[in-house]
């Protein structure tokens, strides 16, 4: 009996040290590559959002929960993620029903030009802290590239065993606790970098999207219709990458074809008042924060008047929720 005992105690320890060593491999993403927090901060929130954001920086830089909620009540959030590739976002979206059913859900197209995984280091920010779940499993396995293997996501130290001798105050500091790098997913930026050049329409030999993203994207509208959600294709007003008219006139065919809403905020520019020597943080990639709440401030009047959704301002209990977070986020904004 003393020698199972001692065995079972031996193999615990070992246990608990590779558990250990596994937490303080994985990167943070606190301090620095803030991008890879976004998913997990989900989990810890009130599952109360009528709309959810699914896509990559295109929404979760350019759509500002926070504002749309002291506009018009209406809660948000957005589940984006770096480079976030259509089949990601199917996954997300099927994972965030099994917490919560919003009445709409918006997905940024930009994602239809892709079609294999474009990188590791993109899909990590994506995967390493999504929550084990059948989705995970799944997208994993649609994501990988062909350097990349099942083994060094469900054992972190056979990826980050090399980071040893690279390990920061950040990763002592959080092994054991997080902090909210986003509001209800949106990430702030506040630098200032204006749009110099515009890009080049270079012709291109294939404009058509290919298969697989459409055949994501059905599973996506198929998720929503089952669902009774209303799902909503958009645009996000990004100069770069060059956005095609043909790629556009294929999203219009689609959206009529399955009696979906498309917005294409590029047509919108002037209506929403953006002016890209000011409202963008890289030259035109991404809108900054100023950028952001003046396209969130011309989206929630849509949703507004478009959608039977809830003002929350009259519920005690959520609006509560919500002051107390634009307390903090006016604070850190300054607007």
């Amino acid at each position: 009996m003393k020698k199972f005992l001692k065995i079972l105690l031996i193999l615990i320890l070992i246990f608990i040290i590779f558990f250990l060593t596994n937490k303080l491999l994985m990167p943070k993403y606190m301090d620095s590559l803030v991008e890879g927090s976004m998913i997990s901060q989900y989990y810890d929130e009130d599952k109360n959002h009528e709309v959810i954001f699914i896509g990559d920086c295109e929404v979760y830089a350019n759509f500002s929960p926070m504002v749309i909620y002291e506009e018009t009540g209406i809660t948000s959030y957005v589940r984006g993620s770096s480079q976030q590739l259509l089949w990601q976002s199917y996954y997300i979206l099927e994972e965030t029903l099994k917490y919560e059913k919003p009445k709409v859900v918006v997905f940024n197209v930009n994602a239809m030009r892709y079609d294999k995984p474009v990188s590791e280091a993109y899909n990590r920010l994506t995967l390493d802290k999504m929550k084990w779940s059948k989705q995970k499993y799944e997208m994993i396995k649609a994501s990988m590239t062909e350097e990349e293997s099942l083994a060094s996501y469900l054992f972190p130290i056979l990826r980050y065993h090399s980071r040893f001798d690279q390990l920061t105050k950040e990763d002592f500091e959080y092994l054991f606790k997080e902090k909210k790098n986003t509001y209800n997913g949106f990430l702030i930026n506040k630098n200032v970098k204006p749009v110099e050049s515009l890009p080049t329409k270079r012709k291109l030999s294939n404009y058509q999207f290919s298969d697989i993203t459409y055949e994501y994207l059905d599973k996506i509208t198929n998720l929503c219709k089952e669902n009774d959600i209303k799902l909503v294709l958009i645009k996000a007003p990004s100069v770069y990458p060059y956005w095609y008219e043909e790629y556009d006139s294929q999203i219009e065919e689609y959206s009529n074809k399955n009696d979906l809403t498309f917005i294409n905020f590029l047509d919108n520019i002037e209506e929403i008042g953006i002016d890209y020597t000011q409202d963008t943080y890289d030259s035109g990639l991404h809108l900054n924060l100023y950028g952001a709440t003046k396209l969130s401030k011309y989206f929630s009047k849509i949703l507004e008047e478009q959608f039977d959704l809830t003002d929350y301002r009259q519920d005690e209990a959520i609006n509560a929720i919500y002051q107390e977070k634009l307390t903090q986020y006016h604070k850190e904004t300054g607007i």
